[in-house]
């Protein structure tokens, strides 16, 4: 019964390793009147038993400023701050393959 309150409102979720100490969990939830957000949290392991966490709200009708205002700081870090950094060569992120990763409720 625990677990079904906990996930009620969870609709989707994808967790993306980042190294060895930091994890970042992508969650589509709904609200109480059926709307969906989308929660992105980052969770940082600061000892052994404890992590710090922080989490910020998208909701829809933020979704595509949102996105186009990251791709675009993407887009500056790897042009203008980065433009010698290979961001496609998989050797350089810890997790190859990220799909286990996903969960639709």
């Amino acid at each position: 019964m625990e677990n079904d309150s906990r996930h009620r409102n969870d609709v989707y979720s994808v967790k993306v390793k980042a190294g060895k100490r930091r994890t970042y969990f992508f969650d589509v939830k709904t609200t109480k009147n059926n709307d969906y957000f989308l929660t992105i949290a980052e969770s940082k392991k600061i000892s052994d038993d404890e992590y710090e966490r922080h989490k910020i709200f998208i909701y829809k009708e933020d979704f595509v400023k949102f996105v186009n205002t990251l791709q675009e700081t993407i887009d500056y870090v790897k042009t203008e701050l980065l433009p010698d950094y290979d961001f496609d060569n998989p050797n350089n992120y810890d997790d190859k393959d990220d799909s286990s990763n996903k969960t639709a409720y």
